[in-house]
């Protein structure tokens, strides 16, 4: 038991508490516990977020798209972390990506009943969400303000802080290059510019129709007026 607590609080949305309080709240609440082999899919694209999901250990690989299927962003997410918690309440709740389990994968989900009870539980729960919920929210902001004043390769960074997690790897931006061409609005050239640097920098690497993120922390470290940005 003792190692599950401690599994439990390496959470992000549980971190802080001590063991005695994360005992008393899966005494309190309903944790489901399941187990994915590799290539289950634990969530669909569109799928209603009606649990708070938890990874306990293993990897999953989430996949979002936009519309037409012309842009999709894949990130990798290894325990212990959350799955896209921002979709448990507000007035859209769907999941925006795909969850597909890499190798075993051990998730823990709550629903959004017991959730809401345990954020009101305990400050420091409260506090772990609405940092993350704020954290999103700011990250929102600059990603829009940004078109107007920063450079090429610091809107790319954004791009992926947007629409990445902050403990995301194995990130891939899978899209024709004049597709991102016309997103950031710039000519070839200079997009090609702005990815050859990233590379030399050790940032990026660059495949057919794909960006692919060599560590999402050094890459949103360029984004030097906000050293705290995750």
């Amino acid at each position: 038991m003792d190692s599950m607590l401690e599994k439990l609080m390496a959470l992000p949305l549980f971190s802080g508490v001590t063991k005695k309080r994360m005992a008393e709240t899966v005494g309190n609440a309903k944790f489901h516990f399941l187990k994915y082999l590799a290539g289950d899919r634990l969530i669909a694209e569109g799928e209603t977020c009606t649990h708070i999901k938890f990874i306990l250990s293993g990897q999953v690989r989430l996949t979002i798209h936009n519309a037409d299927k012309r842009f999709a962003v894949q990130q990798t997410l290894t325990g212990p972390d959350v799955i896209c918690p921002d979709y448990l309440f507000g007035r859209h709740t769907y999941y925006p990506c795909e969850a597909v389990a890499i190798d075993a994968a051990n998730i823990v989900q709550v629903s959004k009943t017991d959730y809401l009870n345990i954020l009101n539980s305990d400050p420091v729960f409260m506090l772990n969400y609405l940092n993350h919920l704020s954290s999103d929210a700011q990250k929102t902001i600059d990603g829009v303000m940004s078109i107007t004043f920063r450079s090429l390769e610091e809107r790319i960074a954004l791009w992926i802080a947007c629409l990445t997690q902050p403990r995301a790897t194995d990130i891939v931006l899978a899209a024709r290059h004049r597709d991102l061409c016309t997103v950031f609005a710039v000519q070839r050239n200079s997009f090609n510019a702005a990815l050859d640097s990233l590379c030399e920098r050790g940032l990026i690497t660059v495949g057919p129709n794909q960006i692919m993120v060599t560590d999402r922390r050094a890459i949103i470290s360029i984004l030097t007026h906000d050293a705290h940005h995750d």
